[in-house]
């Protein structure tokens, strides 16, 4: 069971004083909180690519980088790359870089985006969403199987027989899918026998189950072994000393955060009820101390099957110190609890059916 965080490197105005940081200090932040991760035995860190004002991260392979050397073991991945609107030969060399600098410890996690920005940025119809990252995730993974490459699609110039550098140290880097809990994604990523992951920030995780039973289902139809893929979820959480200071912490910024997405989007008012009934044992939350926070994780280990778990902190603009703390307790005290237990039960025969 893997323990790690995820950041979309936001940089909304502070709820106590309306004070918005400077993308460059909330970067140099990120690359602290990534690595006292490393520091406090977390195994990954995601950065999520963003191109509005609110989030300062359009490249997390230079955030990456930047911490790679300064890192021995954890691994470093984007959180998502939004593939659809990016070119898969300027990622697999990004990532190829970040793996060399890192000595064989970068990720790349592929999604077409919940967020829309970079579409018309980088020139893209939005009416080809779906298409354009079937035929992006197509390229990209030619590209990784082979150093020469010849391919052709329908929104990318041709490819002849060119070599496409650096090689990374991993054989082959790895590819996640990011999913927000689709059938057609998961399928597409069992298909392909491609790790998963899933966005779970609303409902109960537990209704995620049946998603995982058919991404295996979908891996073993394919002739992929789904005991050797791995399934992770990203869900939003703060872990604090007590429940009474998380809650007190992570809830003002929260708030603030959802309801300007739900202004975009159309989603009704986060109140604190929403927050409440989210933080329950059966909600998506997992903010607490770090006995609450690991038997969640526990629970979603047992009852998902997910084996690799990203907090997801701040959800808006947070203190840095106020994260360096959650990273640190999740780090010393949550990881430990889960590991012990989720090795308890599978020893016991626990997940086979």
């Amino acid at each position: 069971m893997e323990i790690g965080i995820s950041t979309f490197v936001e940089t909304t105005p502070d709820v106590q004083t309306g004070e918005v940081i400077s993308h460059a200090q909330r970067i140099r932040e990120v690359v602290e909180e990534i690595v006292l991760a490393d520091q406090v035995g977390l195994d990954v860190f995601g950065v999520g690519e963003h191109h509005r004002e609110d989030y300062a991260a359009s490249a997390p392979a230079v955030i990456l980088a930047a911490a790679a050397s300064q890192t021995k073991r954890i691994h470093l991945t984007s959180a998502v790359t939004v593939l659809s609107s990016d070119d898969p030969v300027r990622v697999f060399q990004d990532f190829s870089t970040l793996d060399c600098i890192s000595n064989g410890r970068a990720e790349i996690m592929a999604g077409r985006g919940s967020f829309i920005e970079s579409f018309p940025l980088f020139g893209y119809d939005l009416s080809d969403y779906n298409e354009l990252f079937d035929e992006k995730l197509e390229l990209l993974l030619k590209i990784r199987e082979s150093e020469k490459v010849t391919w052709r699609g329908g929104h990318r110039p041709a490819i002849d027989n060119r070599g496409v550098y650096p090689r990374p140290v991993q054989d082959p880097l790895p590819v996640w899918i990011g999913s927000g809990g689709t059938s057609e994604s998961v399928v597409r990523a069992g298909l392909l026998g491609l790790p998963l992951v899933l966005a779970i920030i609303g409902g109960s995780p537990f209704h995620f189950a049946p998603l995982v039973k058919l991404y295996k289902r979908a891996a073993v139809r394919a002739g992929h072994d789904p005991e050797k893929l791995p399934v992770a979820s990203h869900s939003h959480g703060f872990v604090a000393e007590t429940t009474d200071v998380a809650v007190e912490k992570f809830f003002p910024s929260t708030q603030y955060a959802m309801n300007k997405l739900g202004r975009e989007r159309g989603w009704g008012r986060y109140d604190r009820s929403s927050f409440d009934a989210a933080r329950s044992f059966e909600g998506a939350l997992y903010v607490g101390d770090p006995q609450t926070v690991a038997a969640k994780i526990i629970q979603l280990r047992k009852n998902v099957g997910i084996t690799r778990f990203m907090l997801h902190v701040p959800v808006g603009t947070m203190p840095h110190k106020d994260v360096m703390k959650a990273i640190e307790l999740l780090g010393k005290e949550v990881a430990p609890i889960v590991r012990e237990e989720v090795a308890k039960w599978e020893a016991s025969g626990g997940g086979k059916e």
